[in-house]
């Protein structure tokens, strides 16, 4: 696909990284480094909006590029948001608590047009539907260390792919970007075309 403007994608996730160029995006990868505590009293929605935009604009204010895309993924469990785990045992505690349940897998992303100053942010839900874990297989998934740098603590592309009985919305959401939205937005923007 032709690219005339640099699109910089402000993510050190390798995830993400793939999706881009699946969908045939010319783009460039500098990591943001930001606090992605939560916000007294913020909404799930809003808290990845929030960590999209700070991600876009931290990378455009030291890095050449005219459109910066952040984005960020939450696991939402009865309201409360699951981020990467800290440990071994707060993963189990998330595994445990999405096993056999339906939660939300919530992205938010932001394209920040660094020429016209102009954002750009959604977010885009998806419902997930676990199956019942074993104690067997949360412990097993466990000592992969997959589920250590993950929100929720599961890859649904990885080694938890046979944890998921269902899933209610985009599936490229759950991996972390949800591609139809962000290429309707870059369209747009007419930062591709």
């Amino acid at each position: 696909m032709k690219n005339d403007h640099k699109i910089v994608l402000a993510s050190a996730s390798p995830r993400r990284t793939e999706l881009m160029e699946l969908a045939g995006i010319s783009f460039s990868v500098v990591p943001a480094d930001i606090c992605e505590d939560v916000l007294p009293g913020e909404l799930p929605a809003d808290h990845v909006i929030r960590l999209s935009r700070e991600k876009a604009d931290a990378v455009a204010t030291k890095h050449d590029g005219r459109f910066f895309i952040g984005a960020d993924t939450i696991v939402v469990l009865d309201g409360a948001i699951l981020g990467k785990p800290v440990d071994a045992a707060d993963a189990r505690r998330m595994l445990s608590g999405l096993s056999g349940r339906d939660h939300e897998v919530i992205t938010g992303f932001s394209v920040f047009d660094k020429a016209s100053g102009v954002h750009i942010s959604r977010s885009v839900r998806t419902e997930v539907t676990f199956k019942k874990l074993t104690e067997k297989e949360i412990t097993a998934y466990i000592a992969t260390g997959c589920p250590m740098d993950k929100a929720g603590a599961y890859a649904i592309q990885g080694g938890a792919v046979h944890f998921v009985r269902s899933i209610n919305g985009s599936y490229t959401n759950v991996i972390g970007l949800p591609m139809t939205e962000l290429y309707e937005v870059l369209l747009t923007m007419q930062a591709i075309d």
